[in-house]
């Protein structure tokens, strides 16, 4: 950063530095060759993350609170000539970037990526334009330079972390509510801080040439377009084989940047068309925390690593150094755990694509495809008790079966099923790996879709049913098996009485899927009043607050009272406010009986009530989501709540319904009442 030592005058010094040019715009790119510049990172699947800087010094304690650790600054609001005294505590004469690199390489880990910034802006390389970096400690080192060497002689990729935001930039802004006259805003000029940023950044690929430059903090307001675009045309230009994450645009939506990065989260389905990486803690911190020993079981990782595999993912888990230079001594044991099941069961893991199959009973699939021949990599984390494994759908034929690392098994085809017999004994506990070799791509008809997602229905309901090209799907409504002489769907299924369908998919006469069942419920709708009173519109209370979750405001006094036209943010911010909450409540009109779906988006958390029964939880602090429940309502008015925050950086909020297996749609304003 171009913060300086707290030692030097930080408010009349300047480093010089040469202004850079023009930014060009982002390279165009076929297909191909985007494919052929991600190749290495969709091959890689499994990355270590490491968050390493000053705070790990404090190692998350502060003024008798434990609970910190790279953001310990901003949460404990430690003054910055205070925070800059932690350089002279950081000296990490332990830290053997060879030893890192091994460790991650033996953990079966392909790819590596370290901060080489973090929010707090100290600078873990020797920059060239900022004095408050790892050079001026008393370590006196860089220590990313003998990291990168090291990632890459063990035969992995080499990434930076960097972050947009910055605590300690005099530029930086927006500053933080709580610094007063700590560190002011007055002078301050953002687009010195922004030039700063691309000055660092281009040094960091010229001079460490990272495969993947991930970017974060991109969240607060001051982040707009083009400045996102701008940054990601730099580090491609600089260098047109990197890859960036979305993270370099002032969301997470994608709509810059090479991949999507879900955090601590593993999305159900995956991202289906999309690349993306889930980022994850062993513990409950990225950074250094000396008191958290909450650590993900070597068993629930493995099985992360292969969900997100099996969903066409990557995983990067992170650790947290110590100051000293050293790991935890549970990481070390967690990555030597999961190095022992990657040395027998890597080949399931590489190079792998995602699964053909909706889910299986006993664990996940992945899948390498082959013109000649393919494999589906069998995960079978739960035994079964049985002996043998149910795969199916599988149109192939069957060339051989085995455990990796292990013995041949006998597999045949049984109905539209694949059936493997399992060897009597010990295996693993973790997870234990078949390995299905079949003819050609692989085929796998998948069972069919009961698309109706609701609990029930008031009146009547149409089912539809979602079918495979190429197959018949037949279905019953008695309870009884589908058989080949079932009746055939040909459109939605009319229900007007509770009843449980279940479908299955057939070719040429044979069955070649699963069944699926759904029972549908007749719902008593909840009573409405028949004559809504009030005016148009609801009314709406304020709360002013850093808030975490719409519990923390629900039973405070107010702020201020205001009156809205519906459930989303107020027209006249041309900028959410940050660190705010309200309250939308009044009534709401059902146009007719029905069973309602309501679809509610926020950033940050949010939930909805009606008739006083929570319908939606979408509470906690994440980027824009999307959350649904249903209610059945009767035709008139009913009682309608929504709480909603914003803690910091980008809002959402929005209400939108819908009956049937119709999308959603904005709940029109003439039908709030308050």
């Amino acid at each position: 950063m171009v913060i300086l030592l707290a030692s030097l005058a930080l408010a009349n010094s300047d480093i010089r530095v040469p202004q850079a040019p023009p930014t060009p715009v982002i390279p165009a790119e076929t297909k191909a060759q985007k494919d052929k510049r991600m190749a290495w990172w969709r091959k890689s699947r499994f990355g270590m993350f490491i968050h390493w800087g000053l705070y790990a010094v404090p190692a998350g304690a502060w003024n008798g609170k434990t609970g910190y650790a790279e953001w310990i600054r901003e949460e404990a609001h430690i003054p910055v000539k205070q925070y800059d005294g932690f350089m002279k505590q950081f000296n990490p004469v332990k830290f053997d970037a060879k030893a890192w690199a091994k460790m991650a390489h033996d953990a079966g880990m392909q790819y590596l990526v370290i901060t080489s910034k973090h929010h707090d802006g100290f600078n873990m390389f020797d920059s060239k334009y900022t004095d408050f970096k790892v050079t001026n400690t008393p370590y006196h080192h860089d220590p990313i330079k003998d990291l990168a060497k090291a990632v890459r002689a063990e035969g992995m990729t080499f990434c930076l972390y960097h972050s947009i935001m910055d605590w300690h930039h005099p530029d930086y802004l927006p500053r933080r509510g709580w610094e007063g006259k700590d560190r002011p805003a007055t002078g301050a000029d953002f687009t010195k801080f922004v030039q700063y940023l691309r000055n660092d950044v281009r040094q960091i690929i010229q001079d460490y040439k990272p495969g993947v430059v991930w970017f974060d903090g991109q969240w607060e307001a001051t982040w707009k377009e083009p400045l996102g675009s701008e940054l990601y045309a730099l580090c491609r230009t600089t260098d047109p084989k990197v890859i960036v994450n979305n993270r370099v645009g002032s969301g997470r939506d994608r709509e810059l940047g090479d991949y999507s990065t879900p955090e601590q989260t593993i999305p159900a389905t995956g991202l289906p068309g999309v690349d993306w990486e889930t980022c994850m803690t062993m513990n409950d911190h990225w950074g250094y925390n000396k008191a958290d020993h909450n650590y993900k079981s070597v068993k629930v990782l493995i099985h992360d690593l292969v969900d997100i595999a099996s969903k066409g993912g990557n995983f990067l888990l992170n650790i947290g150094p110590k100051a000293d230079g050293t790991f935890p001594p549970e990481a070390i044991d967690h990555l030597k755990g999961i190095g022992a099941w990657m040395k027998v069961n890597h080949d399931s893991i590489y190079d792998t694509s995602a699964s053909l199959f909706d889910s299986l009973s006993w664990g996940r699939c992945t899948v390498r495809s082959g013109a000649k021949n393919s494999k589906l990599f069998l995960h079978v984390f739960d035994w079964p008790k049985d002996g043998k494994i149910v795969v199916p759908g599988v149109g192939n034929e069957l060339k051989g079966a085995r455990i990796l690392g292990g013995s041949k098994l006998a597999a045949q085809k049984s109905g539209g099923n694949v059936v493997i017999a399992l060897p009597a004994g010990s295996h693993s506990d973790i997870d234990t790996v078949v390995e299905l070799t079949v003819a050609g791509k692989p085929v796998v008809f998948k069972s069919p879709t009961i698309e109706t997602g609701t609990p029930g229905f008031v009146s009547s309901i149409d089912v539809p049913i979602k079918v495979a090209t190429g197959m018949t799907v037949r279905y019953t409504t008695d309870g009884s098996p589908v058989r080949a002489s079932s009746v055939a769907y040909t459109k939605p299924i009319h229900i007007t009485q509770p009843l449980t369908i279940s479908a299955a998919g057939f070719f040429n006469g044979k069955l070649v899927t699963g069944t699926v069942t759904k029972h549908f419920d007749k719902l008593t709708p909840w009573p409405a009043t028949k004559t809504p009173a009030g005016t148009a519109g609801l009314d709406v209370q304020e709360y002013q607050g850093a808030f975490n979750s719409v519990s923390e405001f629900l039973e405070k006094v107010p702020s201020k009272l205001l009156t809205a036209s519906q459930v989303g943010l107020d027209p006249a911010w041309k900028v959410a406010p940050e660190r705010i909450g309200r309250i939308y409540s009044g009534t709401l009109v059902a146009p007719k009986s029905s069973l309602y779906q309501f679809e509610l988006r926020s950033d940050d958390g949010s939930r909805l009530w009606i008739d006083g029964k929570v319908v939606v939880d979408n509470d906690g602090l994440h980027a824009p989501a999307d959350k649904s429940g249903f209610a059945p309502l009767e035709k008139g008015a009913h009682t309608i709540k929504v709480a909603w925050f914003n803690n910091s950086g980008n809002a959402a909020l929005g209400l939108k319904w819908t009956t049937g297996s119709s999308n959603p749609v904005s709940i029109p304003t003439s039908a709030f009442r308050h």
